[in-house]
């Protein structure tokens, strides 16, 4: 295909909004570059580390908010996001939830976008308190040397919540009251 030129209607249009707009990057080339005068920065000199003797602690250089979470300050410890009031009517189990998806049965494969799919239609529906089932978990023997978590989706539900696209909708993450499933299900809170 055959690029066609501008016009001379196209070029009048042109030149007349290019008088009016600011360019994003001005060139001058009227005026030579000005030599810098001012003195550089001196890279600043790092601070000495101290000698380390067998016996001693090393300290720290990260906080330990810094760390990531275990799973129990990831629901019950985890940072206020919503209404204290209505916080603690939800642990009493005194708001009732709105939907309620049940992950039992399910594998990891299945379980991640079916929580995905209920978390965002729920939002879009303007939903606000919902429950999450995902069982506690069956104990069984450890066959291999690798020991098996008892729980997967238990734990693994939070982490789920809290990764994109999900934490832009989640506000807070709590295990439910007992009379809704206990350690075995979660409460989620959505943003409005």
């Amino acid at each position: 295909m055959k690029r066609r030129g501008l016009t001379p209607e196209d070029r009048d249009i042109w030149s007349r909004y290019s008088r009016t707009a600011d360019p994003l990057h001005p060139v001058r080339r009227d005026k030579a570059p000005v030599p810098q005068t001012t003195p550089r920065p001196t890279a600043k000199t790092p601070d000495p580390i101290a000698p380390f003797e067998m016996g001693t602690r090393a300290r720290s250089k990260t906080s330990s908010s810094a760390l990531a979470p275990s799973l129990s300050d990831q629901v019950n410890g985890a940072p206020l996001r919503m209404d204290a009031k209505a916080h603690k009517r939800m642990r009493a189990g005194k708001l009732r939830p709105e939907g309620k998806l049940d992950l039992h049965g399910m594998t990891l494969d299945m379980a991640h976008p079916a929580l995905m799919r209920f978390i965002l239609s729920a939002h879009a529906n303007g939903k606000r308190l919902v429950i999450v089932v995902t069982g506690k978990g069956k104990a069984k023997p450890s066959e291999g040397p690798i020991p098996t978590r008892l729980g997967v989706l238990k734990h693994q539900v939070p982490q789920w919540l809290r990764m994109a696209p999900l934490s832009n909708v989640v506000l807070q993450v709590t295990e439910a009251h007992r009379s809704h499933g206990g350690s075995g299900a979660y409460y989620v809170y959505l943003r409005r």
